[in-house]
């Protein structure tokens, strides 16, 4: 084999490892951003459950001083809602939760 052929060969398997690499790069890639993703949706979803329990907590401190209740009732419209909504960040957080998990 000569030198020239020799040189080719090298070259080819080099093209060869730089393309497997780069394909498995992508991928990695692709996976780390999409986890990335995951992690930022579940923080989005976080924050507006906070943003909800904030205001379930308001709506209760109303409940006892401006409107001089001594119960509030889980059941009743002002509360329900934001409870509703909590159950159902609760449920989509778990799911990106176990979604990232099985990712890992």
């Amino acid at each position: 084999m000569s030198f020239g052929e020799r040189m080719k060969e090298m070259i080819d398997q080099g093209l060869a490892v730089s393309k497997d690499f780069a394909v498995k790069a992508g991928a990695k890639a692709q996976d780390l951003g999409e986890r990335g993703i995951l992690m930022l949706e579940i923080k989005q979803l976080e924050n507006q459950a906070q943003k909800v329990l904030t205001r379930l907590g308001n709506e209760a401190y109303i409940a006892f001083t401006e409107r001089d209740q001594n119960t509030i009732d889980r059941d009743a419209v002002e509360f329900r809602t934001f409870l509703e909504q909590l159950a159902s960040l609760k449920e989509t957080i778990e799911k990106k939760e176990a979604e990232l998990k099985n990712r890992g």
